[in-house]
């Protein structure tokens, strides 16, 4: 008996692996399991609801003052904004360049983690009744934070940034420089691929998602570079990197909708890396 399970979990785990056969049934699975994450979370929102109830009344009055700030300071940002982007819609308008389009969000909560060590996926509290599509980009407070990979009818899986089969196009904010930040397997690491020794990229740098590919929207972080190591062999420069969001921590995160959705795998981050350098040569040759 216990030999006949253990080929019939072999098999399932090589036809989830290699193939795309059990899409369907985990995708069922995911939503007849739904109810369980639900009431493993119940803990958690009732202890923060009697949290909230027996808060004593300083705490309440300290908080109060806390938000009151925080409303002033970002009302303050918020000008600033409405300013900067006013120039920069004319100053696009001068350059006849597009202008980026504002993406619709939907706030979404972490409900599990996959428990897998060798894979970094979370499941969130939305799927297909909130319109959630597999490839869909996921942000929280800080930065980039994966993509949706797999879909139920009211939760959904996310592809951390961190894992090792994730990528994303991405430039360095102080130059433009254009590279690939692939997922390590680790949880505070990742590191640019194929980057030469001639790339301008230092300890510091910011990050930023370049919006190539269509798949994430350009301008939002993606991490901070912590080293830069360039072997005397290799015609490539070692960098890593540590992601902006907050992985191990944020419990809410934001959704993106926009048109034409799928997943950004990393030979596709690659192809829309590579395509840009060659339009790039190219524009450079028509030039007089």
């Amino acid at each position: 008996m216990l030999i006949g399970l253990a080929i019939a979990s072999a098999l399932l785990i090589a036809l989830g692996t290699s193939t795309r056969l059990t899409e369907p049934a985990r995708g069922w699975l995911g939503t007849v399991t739904s109810p369980i994450y639900l009431v493993a979370e119940s803990p958690y929102l009732l202890s923060e609801r009697l949290g909230l109830i027996f808060a004593s009344r300083d705490q309440l009055l300290e908080r109060n003052e806390t938000l009151q700030r925080q409303v002033l300071e970002l009302a303050q940002v918020s000008q600033q904004f409405v300013s900067l982007k006013a120039e920069n819609d004319r100053l696009r308008g001068l350059l006849g360049s597009q202008g980026r389009l504002a993406y619709e969000v939907l706030i979404a909560e972490l409900v599990g983690v996959v428990p897998d060590p060798g894979v970094h996926q979370v499941i969130i509290d939305k799927g297909v009744d909130a319109r959630i599509e597999v490839g869909q980009a996921v942000l929280d407070a800080a930065g980039l934070f994966g993509q949706v990979v797999e879909v139920s009818q009211f939760t959904s899986r996310v592809l951390l940034v961190t894992d090792q089969n994730h990528a994303v196009p991405v430039q360095v904010n102080r130059n433009g420089v254009r590279s690939i930040a692939g997922g390590t397997g680790e949880f505070d690491v990742l590191e640019l691929e194929n980057l030469p020794v001639s790339a301008d990229v230092v300890e510091g740098d910011l990050i930023e998602t370049s919006g190539l590919g269509g798949r994430f929207p350009a301008g939002y972080p993606v991490g901070i570079v912590v080293s830069v190591l360039v072997e005397p062999t290799s015609a490539y420069t070692e960098v890593v990197i540590r992601p902006s969001a907050l992985l191990d921590r944020s419990r809410h995160v934001l959704v993106i909708f926009q048109p034409d959705q799928q997943i950004v795998t990393e030979q596709e981050a690659q192809s829309a890396f590579e395509g840009s350098e060659t339009d790039e040569l190219l524009e450079q040759e028509v030039r007089p």
